[in-house]
């Protein structure tokens, strides 16, 4: 039995819009909450937890107190310059990338920290318009309600950073066998550098094109003025 437009009219009319807030409602709560407690986990760590046979996601989380400076600059300086300076969408960075895809065989993104931080906490591994649209959302949701610090401190807690291996802390400890407040800028240029491809790339094993990021890395590093970037936000 076919319903007619009107009673398909009448139930949009009643339901969507209960959806919509309801919708709205959950998520502010779900990211208010993260604003003050740690995730206990994404969905990425759940499904590279099911597809490998052996071992466990190595996920520990610290406080920002407790992650190196050297490495907050140095996923700075990699990953978003201006994250400082934007509301989670980096114009000037957009614009280069679609002159340069336009040129180029091989693509360059233009996510920013927090673009990265709302798909990391919040979404599904995949490529879809409603992934990318959902992305948009909490990106502007986090940038309204946490602040900068925070964003960052949740950034290199959830990022991966290996096979199994997710955060600052689980990567100072797999790499080089210590806490993450420990790192030196050179080894937190060597992390940073295979955030890009952290399932291809090795920390261990850098091989030349990472070697090569790390150097690059640093150097953007003492560009910015090292830690004393860290002011700014």
């Amino acid at each position: 039995m076919q319903l007619s437009k009107e009673k398909i009219w009448k139930w949009s009319k009643k339901y969507i819009p209960r959806f919509i807030i309801g919708f709205i409602s959950i998520t502010l709560i779900w990211v208010i909450i993260y604003r003050w407690v740690s995730p206990p986990g994404t969905l990425l760590m759940l499904s590279r937890q099911i597809s490998v046979d052996r071992g466990n996601v190595d996920y520990r989380w610290v406080d920002s107190d407790k992650i190196s400076a050297n490495l907050k600059t140095c996923a700075i300086a990699s990953e978003d310059q201006n994250f400082p300076y934007h509301y989670g969408f980096d114009i000037e960075a957009i614009q280069k990338a679609v002159k340069f895809n336009a040129k180029h065989k091989r693509t360059r993104g233009a996510s920013t920290i927090s673009q990265q931080v709302a798909k990391n906490v919040f979404l599904w591994e995949g490529r879809s318009w409603l992934r990318k649209g959902l992305e948009l959302y909490f990106t502007l949701l986090i940038e309204l309600l946490w602040s900068k610090d925070r964003i960052l401190e949740m950034y290199l807690n959830v990022a991966e950073m290996g096979p199994l291996t997710f955060g600052a802390q689980a990567a100072s400890k797999k790499y080089f066998r210590k806490n993450a407040s420990q790192l030196s800028p050179q080894e937190a240029a060597k992390i940073i550098a295979i955030l890009p491809s952290p399932l291809k790339w090795s920390v261990n094993h850098p091989g030349p094109f990472v070697a090569k990021r790390q150097v690059w890395i640093l150097s953007q590093f003492y560009m910015l003025g090292g830690n004393e970037y860290l002011k700014e936000l």
